[in-house]
């Protein structure tokens, strides 16, 4: 069964304003705001959208009660005022979230959690999330026993990959071309009609091999933890900044404990581990911080940083964790500004633009935090307003992304609910959570549930895959299972296969 109302797959355009390299939260957020503004745009990804860092993130949007400990008060106050827009703009993927800080005195002293606490409450906007209170744990608390007073606090849950997914689509939808699996492999230099010097790109298809010219007036290089190398690779005379790749690590086990809450734990090392709930059966524990040297695609857990965190997680909970109970993992690495400091954890998640005009416009990103990615695009804009004198101002600081123009989640379940009775419980509550308003596309004619079509494997029928496949980009297993939804958590190795069959018939039947 394939969906009828597919978007048709976009011709790669002759020529673009921008050209955008990298597929990650930071491009397709530039997308969205570029296209949203009329300009003309071309999206690639060599491999996925949010195929690497943008998907293994500890999946918050936060202000980050610790870079206050940092100094970057600039930084947790543009934090802080994003959790109030993405709450609005996204009510599908983003919803608030309670964080538990139990006391350890020999860590923070608790008049320092208090100050900090206060500064967060306080820095930027707050408008629906409730502020911070001082708590005790009972006998019911998860927590062993020595813990008895903590504090709470308020951020913001985010499906970091389905983020990207959206802004992806809010750029298509503003006429932005958004090309996957599509590598830029060389940049060189023409002279276009008005007599300026405009970027010439080769892009090269990632699977068959296929390549494409085309020109572009500015290049934007956001290639995440792939920037300096792409940098080198392209302009070989233009050196880079230096770059520091920090590889953060999760784990998921089974559920911890009852409760909607999340707790953040403080370690002697002076970092901090969050436990949160994940997916309703589960919690993501994480993240560890190490320096990385290597290709960020291969970057895997390694057996210390599975110990580290169990070995946290065990000296605050009750319910012990063994290597046994790890039941996935994921890794991603960070591009961060090197400030050379020894410690990892204190290099600054900022982000810095360079736009080098010579020999013709290329605009490089570097650094950022998911939670500041649409301020990052709006800065992008900002700086390359004098290439583009004639396009529209911001934009998306009021701006709905695909699928949340709705009031909350419990009324939009309740109205699917209505309209299509015959849904499952868990089909509707993943669905709100995942799609919000676009599940009426998915359901587009279908009146019973027989109709979605073959159940590939626990909770995930044809006509879904089909819908990712056609609407968003979805081209391989891991694509559907870990990020356009979470399903891989339960998937087996033949559930795998059946549908990475079916991708691949799929695939076959366009060509």
């Amino acid at each position: 069964m394939v969906v009828s109302s597919a978007a048709p797959a976009a011709a790669m355009p002759p020529s673009v304003d921008l050209l955008i390299v990298g597929g990650g939260i930071n491009g397709a957020g530039i997308a969205a705001d570029a296209a949203g503004r009329g300009l003309s745009v071309l999206l690639c990804e060599k491999s996925d959208l949010g195929g690497a860092t943008s998907s293994a993130s500890t999946k918050l949007i936060h202000g980050g009660l610790r870079y206050l400990e940092y100094y970057e008060f600039r930084l947790v106050r543009e934090s802080l005022a994003e959790r109030e827009v993405l709450l609005r703009a996204a009510p599908h993927i983003v919803w608030p979230l309670r964080f538990r800080l139990p006391h350890q005195p020999s860590q923070r002293p608790a008049w320092m959690i208090r100050a900090g606490l206060f500064l967060y409450d306080h820095l930027g906007k707050r408008v629906t999330l409730p502020g911070s209170k001082a708590i005790r744990f009972g006998d019911d608390s998860p927590l062993i026993a020595q813990f008895k007073n903590g504090f709470e606090y308020s951020d913001c849950w985010v499906d970091d990959a389905r983020l990207v997914v959206l802004n992806a689509l809010q750029a298509r939808h503003h006429g932005a071309v958004v090309k996957t699996r599509t590598a830029c492999t060389a940049l060189t230099t023409s002279t276009g009609d008005d007599g300026r010097t405009i970027w010439q790109a080769t892009l090269a298809d990632s699977d068959s091999g296929a390549t494409h010219q085309v020109s572009a007036r500015c290049v934007v290089n956001a290639a995440g933890p792939w920037v300096s190398h792409l940098g080198k690779q392209l302009l070989p005379d233009v050196p880079p900044e230096p770059v520091r790749l920090v590889k953060g690590s999760h784990i998921v086990v089974p559920r911890l404990y009852e409760g909607d809450e999340a707790y953040m734990l403080q370690h002697e090392d002076g970092r901090v581990i969050f436990v949160i709930p994940y997916e309703n059966e589960f919690s993501l524990i994480g993240t560890t911080e190490q320096d990385f040297s290597a290709d960020p695609a291969g970057a895997r857990i390694s057996p210390e940083e599975i110990t580290y965190l169990l070995a946290i997680v065990n000296q605050y909970f009750r319910k012990g964790l063994s290597e046994q109970d790890v039941r996935h993992h994921f890794s991603g690495v960070r591009p961060l500004i090197d400030e050379e400091v020894e410690n990892a954890s204190k290099v600054s998640r900022d982000y810095t633009l360079e736009l080098d005009m010579a020999p013709a416009p290329l605009l490089t990103v570097y650094g950022g935090k998911i939670t500041t990615y649409r301020r990052l695009a709006e800065s992008v804009l900002h700086k390359l307003a004098p290439l583009f004198p004639d396009m529209a101002g911001d934009w998306t600081g009021k701006a709905t992304l695909p699928g949340g123009n709705f009031t909350s989640q419990h009324a939009l379940s309740d109205q699917l609910a209505g309209d299509y009775p015959w849904l499952t419980p868990s089909l509707r509550e993943r669905w709100v959570r995942q799609y919000g308003m676009l599940v009426n596309d998915l359901l587009a004619g279908v009146t019973d549930l027989t109709e979605l079509g073959t159940e590939i494997g626990p909770g995930l029928f044809a006509r879904e895959v089909d819908y990712l496949y056609d609407r968003e980009w979805a081209r391989t297993a891991d694509d559907v299972l870990w990020r356009r939804t979470k399903l891989g958590l339960w998937f087996d190795d033949a559930a795998r296969a059946t549908l990475e069959a079916y991708l691949q018939a799929r695939s076959a039947q366009d060509n």
